[in-house]
């Protein structure tokens, strides 16, 4: 009997170490809703960790990789299961730290008139902490329009 309750404690012991850590999804290891259209082998993974696809490459000026720049967009934000949890127009200035790093990463060197798509990991969206309807550790995907440079 005492050999049968060490042998239980013993393997209640095994299993109980759990990491505490939270999961953190890989773009490379994530399944995307074939609705997104996610062909990561087309697209360019950036030092970063992220990755983006020019849908169109347009034919305007293009966003200087560096100083501040003002630009319009418009975009659809979705999660990878294919839900879009925002979508709209924008004007901001790039390299100015108001919007998530990817986004902002994901805008230079877009031609006006062009489309791309962009598959932002966790650490240059919202990371751990989340925002609103985005939980924490959310692989985004935008597709993003470059409307004009200002």
């Amino acid at each position: 009997m005492m050999r049968r309750l060490l042998s239980l404690l013993a393997l209640a012991a095994s299993v109980s170490c759990v990491s505490a850590e939270p999961f953190i999804p890989t773009i490379e290891t994530t399944n995307f809703a074939s609705s997104l259209g996610v062909d990561l082998a087309a697209s360019t993974k950036t030092p970063s960790g992220m990755y983006y696809r020019n849908i169109i490459v347009g034919g305007g000026a293009q966003v200087p990789d560096t100083g501040h720049t003002s630009v319009s967009v418009t975009y659809a934000g979705y999660f990878r299961n294919g839900a879009m949890f925002d979508s709209g127009n924008d004007l901001f200035t790039t390299n100015n730290g108001d919007r998530i790093a990817g986004y902002n990463e994901g805008i230079l060197g877009m031609k006006v008139g062009g489309s791309r798509q962009l598959i932002i990991p966790p650490a240059l969206a919202y990371g751990s902490q989340g925002y609103g309807s985005i939980g924490p550790n959310q692989i985004l995907v935008f597709t993003v329009t470059l409307t004009a440079i200002h």
